[in-house]
């Protein structure tokens, strides 16, 4: 495995739009120079507790291990709204990482969050806010999006200071448009760069 410096896209998805919205999160990470992305998901929560998944995904990325999270130089979180929270299998994987925050692992790092919902004002800055809370309690350094970012002030669609977002429809059907996928590279390209810097600092 690689041991250049990355940008941790862990996401989760159902419908599709996160994941895609994670690809180009890590688009955004390979504009800057020396900066890889390594892209996760997590397994569904299951209510049958006798139900397992498999120990790999039958399509898209693979499952986020601690060494995955442990190993980075920055975060980038994303999920689909629930009810203006973040779904239940990101925050079931979070819980788990009591350990690196024992151990302040992932303090002072650079981290950063994305949503997608079905309708265009169903939670997305509760939802991003809402995932904010458990980098904090890590000691991760949040980053948003700046309104010098010029798809921030012009888009008709998703997009907030909060982090990027996208409105997916009622379906989840509706692609990316070319605000939000501008935004969520630079994300990723925000995420890259303070990385680099913070570890310059160090």
């Amino acid at each position: 495995m690689s041991t250049s410096p990355y940008v941790l896209v862990l996401y989760y998805s159902v419908g599709g739009s996160v994941a895609a919205m994670a690809q180009e999160v890590a688009r955004g990470v390979s504009q800057v120079s020396g900066m890889e992305a390594r892209i996760r998901t997590v397994p569904a929560v299951s209510v049958v507790t006798e139900k397992t998944a498999p120990a790999v995904p039958e399509r898209g990325a693979v499952y986020c291990t601690q060494d995955d999270l442990a190993g980075c130089s920055a975060l980038a979180l994303g999920s689909p709204t629930r009810f203006g929270n973040m779904a239940a299998a990101l925050k079931y994987f979070l819980d788990g990482t009591g350990g690196l925050w024992f151990s302040g692992t992932l303090a002072g790092k650079p981290a950063g969050v994305f949503t997608s919902t079905a309708s265009l004002h169903g939670g997305q800055e509760s939802t991003l806010l809402s995932m904010m809370l458990p980098l904090l309690h890590h000691g991760m350094v949040i980053c948003g999006l700046p309104y010098s970012e010029p798809s921030l002030n012009t888009t008709r669609s998703g997009g907030t200071p909060y982090g990027p977002s996208h409105h997916a429809g009622a379906e989840d059907k509706l692609p990316l448009s070319e605000h939000e996928i501008l935004l969520c590279r630079a994300l990723g390209k925000r995420l890259g760069t303070l990385s680099q810097q913070v570890n310059q600092t160090l």
